[in-house]
C-alpha cells in the first residue's frame, strides 16, 4: 500500500458512497485508476466490505453479539485459521492478540443458535486448540471508527 491507497481508504472511511470520479478528484487520479486501486484493495483484504450503520441505543434487535477468544496450535503458522474466519459472514472483526489467547473474534448473528454454530465451526477448525466464548448482554458504547 502506498500513500494514495491510504488516501483512498481514508476517503472511503469518511464516505463509502463516494463516486470513483469524485474520489479520483480528491486523490488526483482518473476514475478508472481509482476503480482499479479500490478493486485491488478489496482483493488484498484492505477493504473488507461496505456496511450499513444504524444509529441505535445498544444492539439492534434480533442480533446476537458474541466474542470468541481463540488459542491456535501454532500462532506463527496459523494462517489457515485466519483464512477460514474470513469466510464466515457473521465474523465482524478478528484481532490478533498478545498474551494467552491468539485471536479475538467478534461475531454478530441473527440468533443464539447461529452463534453456537459458528462457535462449533471455530472450535473444530484444524489448528484451533481452545476457545472461550462470551455473549454480549448490551452495548454501552458504539462509535464509528475514525481514520
Amino acid at each position: 500500500m502506498d500513500a494514495i491507497d491510504e488516501q483512498i481508504i481514508a476517503e472511503l472511511t469518511r464516505n463509502a458512497r463516494i463516486s470513483h470520479a469524485e474520489l479520483g478528484q480528491r486523490v488526483r487520479l482518473s476514475r478508472n485508476a481509482v476503480r482499479q486501486r479500490v478493486e485491488r484493495l478489496e482483493r488484498q483484504g484492505h477493504i473488507g466490505g461496505y456496511t450499513i450503520v444504524r444509529p441505535s441505543c445498544g444492539q439492534e434487535r434480533g442480533t446476537v453479539a458474541a466474542h470468541v477468544l481463540v488459542y491456535r496450535e501454532d500462532r506463527m503458522r496459523g494462517g489457515e485459521v485466519l483464512a477460514a474466519l474470513r469466510r464466515i459472514p457473521e465474523v465482524v472483526s478478528c484481532d490478533v492478540l498478545s498474551g494467552q489467547f491468539d485471536l479475538l473474534v467478534s461475531v454478530e448473528a441473527a440468533s443464539l443458535e447461529r452463534v453456537q454454530g459458528i462457535w462449533e465451526q471455530i472450535a473444530q477448525m484444524p489448528g484451533v486448540r481452545d476457545t472461550v466464548t462470551a455473549l454480549a448482554l448490551s452495548r454501552v458504547v458504539s462509535r464509528p471508527r475514525r481514520p
